[in-house]
């Protein structure tokens, strides 16, 4: 479903359609993240600050979230589309495909207008409207500007949905889309009087002891390929039953192999417990040399430079083939 304005849609113009649509219904993707569950919260609020009637949806089966994200105030969040859907602009967050939406009832709405507000260098523009920024370290950092756009002050719950975004996908402001904005993003949230400390513990402390024993299982089973260019892991169902442990236990597993000396790209394969495709593959890149969205997109998934995923059927040894053909390549 292409966007009829394509890649020329602007920052203008999802303002526009902002202040000038009364009812909304925001959605993400998949298995949210941080950014993901950030964005989403921040707007919808400041949708609301608007005085606009905006819901926010995510099916039920996406629930509950990953513990560390459950502290973020979702108010007017629905698991079942609303029944005026077809009567309400849609926004996507942090969405660079709308095929990684598990939304179906929200792909089935061709004629609606749809505002896409993502990051991912490789978004496909599929909105109507397309304000996509591949130079912002995350999707929030672009909900905080359109905030400031429209003069929403910020609150707490806003101010810490954004500072889940920010701060999650810079990777605690170390990965290398940290530049001077997201620094000044989190300096105007804190002044703002967010407390980044209990933030900080909601996501990176008091983890499940299930989560310590997957990582334990996770680091157990890594391989290297190809001199070490390749630093690859598997979860399989075993794994997790053996841990006591939910799927977004794995979350954080794959940066642990990124750290490995040597590693140009790190792996992790993880069995779904439920559902199909069979398994997740996380990828991560540690320098320029490798475009690890391009492996991803190969198979149908996504992402960015250095951080990218993808759902597949293929057995284990099958994805190590192909990715060490895939990091050949690049490396050629």
């Amino acid at each position: 479903m292409p966007g009829t304005n394509g890649a020329s849609s602007s920052r203008t113009q999802a303002l526009r359609a902002i202040r000038e649509h009364q009812r909304f219904c925001l959605t993400t993707h998949e298995r949210p993240d941080g950014d993901a569950v950030g964005s989403l919260a921040a707007m919808q609020l400041v949708l609301t600050a608007l005085g606009k009637d905006a819901v926010a949806f995510m099916p039920a089966h996406e629930f509950p979230l990953p513990y560390e994200y459950r502290f973020i105030q979702l108010e007017g969040l629905t698991t079942e589309p609303p029944a005026d859907l077809s009567e309400r602009t849609l926004i996507f967050l942090d969405c660079g495909n709308i095929d990684r939406t598990s939304a179906d009832a929200l792909k089935e709405e061709p004629d609606r207008l749809i505002v896409n507000i993502d990051h991912h260098h490789d978004n496909t523009r599929f909105g109507t409207i397309n304000h996509v920024d591949p130079h912002a370290s995350c999707t929030a950092e672009m909900v905080w500007d359109l905030m400031h756009a429209l003069e929403v002050p910020i609150t707490e719950p806003i101010g810490e949905a954004l500072y889940v975004g920010l701060v999650t996908d810079t990777g605690r402001f170390m990965y290398d889309n940290t530049g001077a904005r997201a620094h000044e993003m989190a300096a105007e949230l804190i002044a703002a009087g967010i407390d980044a400390h209990a933030v900080y513990r909601h996501l990176y402390e008091g983890i499940p002891q299930g989560k310590l024993e997957l990582l334990a299982r996770g680091l157990t089973n890594v391989e290297r390929f190809d001199g070490g260019l390749l630093t690859v892991t598997h979860l399989t169902r075993d794994d997790y039953r053996s841990a006591g442990a939910d799927e977004s236990y794995s979350e954080g597993v794959v940066d642990y192999l990124r750290s490995v000396a040597g590693t140009a790209v790190a792996g992790l394969v993880r069995d779904q417990l439920n559902g199909e495709p069979a398994r997740k593959v996380s990828l991560r890149a540690t320098d320029d040399r490798i475009d690890v969205s391009v492996i991803a997109r190969a198979l149908g998934g996504g992402g960015h430079r250095r951080a990218a995923g993808f759902s597949t059927d293929l057995e284990f040894d099958e994805l190590v083939k192909f990715l060490r053909e895939q990091v050949a390549e690049q490396l050629v």
